[in-house]
């Protein structure tokens, strides 16, 4: 069973999601240029809701909430600190001999730092386990920490060579089933929920990757955009009467587009990432919509504050398939009123689809705009509120 959600989404001066040089992200859709929000940034606002607001808004536990981080060795060695009393360079060297022995590498380029080889998705209690998994093995641990410093003392005494090559080969190791055993449990996110929707892919331990549940398309315009800037200056407040001039010059990129936002939930694959937990399937099902409504990426905020919620919304259960309405905007809309213009060309290319391909498939469709008239769809699936919509999805998941 999937989830369907369609958006339209209007900002008004915004770069919420900008590219290499501080421009606004845009694509090339139907022959012109879009205003775009990329997926990973639109997830990114996802998870950040689910952690700033998941137990009082979205029925989360902080337990059933991911973090994604480099730093799990400084978080373990802190726990080993603070909370086992070891001392500091010691839980720090054993941390990181702990991560190496469960066979993950560390950044060999900021080694001061000991990050991890890459971002690490978990779940809230990996730290305290990797420090309880270091507690429970200090010995051998501390001894693959010392062990490998004197051998990186070797290294900057001599400075070959064959050192740097040794250091290479040293920096992961393969662990053995117990191990491997320990690093599943450390890294099991069976009940972590944002992991569970959003996937977790380890390019060279692939026994703890977890494919997505939730499918999210970048954003684009409904209608051709040009990116413009914002040229400005700024005044030194204590600057003489007799002086002028400012003390800063600068540009600020923006754009101002309405946007047709697209994601979707497979049900089954969230069943299977939560291990059948159907409470809380049905609590990450509930958390799911409404994080996606309400989720808007921060960039530029603190400058542009722009917080405008959806106001046209369609959301669809369906048994199979999946219909993402993007060509709804192949031709880029190109009237005044740019929502209300969207909002009929996305329920008309809906209802196109609908009667072409039929909709045997289609549990419940529930749609609403706060804007135009909802045209094309039958009465029964036009809703009021948003909390209408949300009570309709889920009642028809369990129907």
């Amino acid at each position: 069973m999937i989830i369907e959600l369609h958006l339209l989404q209007s900002f008004p001066v915004s770069n919420l999601n900008r590219d290499d040089v501080g421009q606004p992200k845009t694509a090339t859709f139907g022959g012109h240029v879009r205003g775009r929000i990329s997926s990973q940034s639109l997830k990114r606002a996802a998870r950040v809701l689910f952690q700033k607001d998941g137990l009082e808004r979205y029925g989360l536990d902080p337990a059933e909430i991911g973090t994604r981080t480099k730093r799990l060795v400084s978080a373990a060695a802190g726990i080993l600190r603070d909370k086992n009393g070891r001392p500091e360079v010691e839980a720090a060297g054993v941390a990181e001999a702990g991560i190496r022995a469960l066979g993950f590498g560390l950044d060999e380029r900021r080694k001061d730092q000991r990050l991890t080889q890459y971002l690490l998705f978990v779940g809230s209690t990996a730290a305290a386990l990797l420090a309880d998994y270091c507690e429970r093995d200090w010995d051998r641990l501390a001894a693959d920490a010392a062990a490998r410093a004197k051998a990186a003392g070797r290294k900057k005494a001599t400075d070959g060579e064959e050192n740097d090559e040794a250091e290479k080969k040293q920096s992961k190791v393969k662990p053995d089933k117990q191990t491997v055993d320990e690093a599943r449990r450390i890294l099991d996110a069976g009940r972590v929920v944002d992991v569970a929707l959003f996937g977790r892919m380890i390019a060279d331990n692939k026994d703890f990757n977890v494919d997505a549940a939730s499918q999210v398309a970048h954003a684009i315009s409904t209608h051709a955009v040009a990116n413009e800037y914002d040229y400005y200056t700024a005044v030194d407040d204590l600057q003489p009467e007799d002086q002028s001039g400012a003390d800063m010059i600068g540009t600020v990129d923006f754009n101002a587009a309405c946007y047709y936002r697209y994601a979707n939930l497979d049900l089954d694959q969230l069943a299977k990432n939560l291990k059948g937990d159907t409470d809380l399937i049905s609590r990450a099902t509930q958390a799911w919509l409404n994080v996606f409504i309400d989720a808007i990426p921060s960039g530029k905020q603190n400058s542009m504050a722009a917080l405008t919620p959806p106001e046209s919304l369609l959301a669809v259960v369906r048994d199979r398939g999946a219909w993402n309405l993007a060509n709804a905007f192949l031709r880029p809309v190109d009237e005044a009123n740019l929502m209300v213009a969207s909002t009929r060309a996305m329920f008309g290319h809906f209802g196109r689809l609908r009667d072409f391909y039929g909709d045997a498939d289609l549990r419940a469709v529930a749609a609403a705009s706060v804007t135009a008239d909802v045209d094309g769809l039958p009465e029964r699936e036009v809703v009021a509120t948003r909390d209408d919509m949300v009570s309709r999805v889920l009642a028809a998941t369990k129907a």
